[in-house]
């Protein structure tokens, strides 16, 4: 892969990180707007300031890397937050439900970005490791919310499936734009 290739590929990469640590902030913050004074709003603030600390690295790193965020931001905002409430709005496990779906999701599309820049060598090895850290923050943020009876919500199968979906979408629509 020529010089040029892989700066593309890391514009897509940093691009589409910063738009999903943005989306997964927004999440919790609709969570919160609705949950934050319940028994699970201490672990929902937990993983959102977790969220926070990623998007406050992609911030920089965008940056650093002088690549533009996606200009689908504004959406995302208005939807991860209205995806928070809404999910929070149907109860507490439902909003875990939201939680598992989006990080499961979120492990498997950072293990296919660190999969990439192991083949790249060592010029990508600090981001490398960065996701790394994040993976673990996700996956224990999955096995939280599946802790917390993600799985009891009614209709969880289908639930999950749809913001699977659209989780997956909006990865790739975030790549691109």
């Amino acid at each position: 892969m020529g010089p040029d290739a892989a700066r593309r590929n890391l514009a897509r990469m940093l691009r589409v990180d910063h738009a999903g640590e943005h989306g997964a902030v927004q999440i919790y913050r609709g969570q919160l707007a609705v949950l934050g004074h319940t028994a699970s709003g201490q672990t929902i603030r937990h993983m959102e300031e977790q969220e926070k600390a990623h998007l406050q690295t992609f911030d920089r790193l965008i940056v650093d890397h002088g690549v533009r965020p996606t200009v689908l931001s504004p959406v995302w905002h208005v939807a991860g937050f209205a995806l928070g409430a809404a999910t929070a709005l149907m109860g507490e496990k439902a909003a875990m439900a939201c939680t598992a779906a989006v990080e499961e999701v979120i492990d498997e599309h950072y293990a296919h970005q660190i999969a990439a820049l192991e083949a790249d060598g060592a010029p990508a090895e600090a981001l490398k490791e960065t996701l790394e850290s994040f993976r673990a923050d996700e996956i224990a943020h999955r096995d939280t919310a599946l802790s917390h009876g993600a799985e009891e919500t009614p209709g969880y199968g289908l639930l999950s499936g749809a913001i699977k979906a659209g989780c997956r979408l909006a990865i790739r629509l975030s790549e691109r734009f």
